[in-house]
């Protein structure tokens, strides 16, 4: 089952006091130039679900998509982008932080990077920042196609190689991606389908006569 498939937009917030109440929710974040739109696009089959733009920081609100599923995918704003007002930028911090940080009904995190430059400063900063939630992250790195096949097998063993520290302290995952080919949509499918089973099978079942807490 293609989990996002028939994805439908659901809402977008740029304050925290906004959220909606929803069910579990798997979330992604990106540099602002890693391709993270035309991933979720790709992922979804539809050519503008979320918005790809040739300016890079385009993402500025926390966008909800309601998935196959009945649960919640959402777009973050994009990090690491320099020309915008520092006032825009205190603002996505402090939002993109505060979402991930205290976010009850999210899951697991989607982290996008071009896979010509993986691990950024940034990204390292997040895999810290995440790593204190105790939830499993998993790593898409995107424009697979602008590698030949050799450095894709190369990229992805180097990548993994880097990522040992972090899997002693948190779950994390890595699959090649690529937007143009639709190269790696099942991988991820398995991987969110996991979270959202484990996740449901965590829910505590309560009898008609118990007052949730």
């Amino acid at each position: 089952m293609n989990l996002f498939q028939n994805a439908k937009f659901f809402t977008t917030v740029n304050h925290l006091k906004d959220l909606p109440d929803t069910g579990a929710e798997i979330a992604f974040v990106g540099r602002s130039n890693a391709g993270k739109s035309s991933a979720i696009n790709t992922l979804c089959n539809h050519v503008r679900l979320a918005y790809v733009s040739k300016t890079p920081g385009r993402t500025q609100h926390i966008n909800f998509f309601e998935l196959a599923n009945g649960e919640f995918m959402v777009d973050l704003p994009g990090y690491g982008y320099a020309e915008v007002p520092e006032a825009v930028r205190r603002h996505w911090v402090e939002l993109l932080g505060n979402y991930l940080q205290t976010r009850r009904q999210l899951i697991g995190l989607i982290l996008i990077m071009d896979c010509r430059h993986p691990l950024k400063p940034l990204d390292i900063r997040m895999l810290d920042f995440f790593a204190q939630t105790g939830r499993p992250v998993h790593i898409l790195l995107s424009k697979a196609d602008k590698l030949s096949k050799n450095d894709q097998i190369k990229t992805l063993s180097s990548v993994k190689k880097s990522l040992k520290p972090f899997m002693e302290r948190q779950e994390v995952s890595v699959q090649l991606f690529s937007s143009l080919k639709k190269h790696g949509i099942e991988e991820v499918n398995e991987v969110v389908g996991t979270w959202f089973t484990r996740h449901q099978q965590q829910v505590p079942e309560t009898s008609g006569d118990d007052m949730p807490v």
